[in-house]
């Protein structure tokens, strides 16, 4: 089978590879075959969740070097910034970059206004992290995603391999049969670091200003933009 890209793969491969090649592997299984089929031409996108620390560890077992980007909008937590820190120090051989958006925060306020996440979300959310992920993404073939189908209706149709229409790419996403009590299992057996706003009912983190902790009971995706109708930046549509 020649390697799946977004220009080339057909449907026949689409369904080989999900419901044949793939369809009983588990998650480090899906991710040696990633690293095997693109190399250094595969890059994970991480949020720092705690889906992210599960695939961080995954992912060095695997390919020690490889390549984790973070959309650093110059909005996130303190603790967010303060876990990547542990990370790097933990996995010394992963590469790990900071991506930002060509506009500063006062340089957003200055062109669009104040306190834009507020007065226009997805126009936010646009320029601080689908434009700098874009850019990113054109340079592979394929990226990892922590997506599991729990996560949201949204989400419950998630493949290990899905043709990424949104960014022109192959999403690869080894957690989708994973439950948040899996997660948090595997994070607690192997001793893993993780945002300590986890232990404040905060279980999707995201930029400061869009995220708000979730009672106790309901669904995981709740506390972002919860201000509004939006239920998603971009990133996975």
């Amino acid at each position: 089978m020649s390697t799946p890209t977004f220009s080339t793969i057909t449907e026949e491969q689409y369904k080989e590879l999900n419901d044949v090649q793939l369809a009983r592997k588990d998650a480090i299984e899906v991710l040696k075959w990633a690293y095997n089929t693109y190399a250094d031409d595969i890059v994970y996108a991480c949020s720092f969740g705690a889906e992210g620390m599960v695939l961080i560890d995954l992912i060095s077992k695997v390919k020690k070097d490889a390549t984790i980007v973070f959309l650093d909008t110059d909005f996130h937590f303190k603790e967010t910034y303060e876990l990547i820190e542990e990370v790097k120090a933990k996995y010394p051989t992963l590469n790990i970059k900071l991506l930002k958006p060509e506009l500063t925060p006062e340089q957003q306020t200055e062109e669009h206004g104040a306190e834009l996440w507020k007065t226009n979300p997805d126009q936010c959310c646009s320029l601080r992290k689908l434009v700098p992920l874009e850019n990113e993404l054109s340079k592979y073939s394929a990226w990892i995603s922590g997506l599991r189908r729990e996560q949201s209706e949204t989400r419950k149709n998630t493949q290990y391999v899905n043709i990424d229409k949104r960014f022109k790419s192959i999403k690869v996403c080894p957690l989708i049969h994973w439950t948040w009590e899996e997660v948090w299992m595997y994070i607690r057996l192997h001793k893993l670091p993780y945002n300590k706003l986890h232990d404040q009912n905060y279980p999707s983190i995201g930029c400061e200003n869009c995220t708000k902790p979730v009672a106790d009971g309901g669904d995981s995706r709740e506390g972002r933009w919860s201000s509004s109708n939006k239920t998603e930046c971009g990133l996975h549509q």
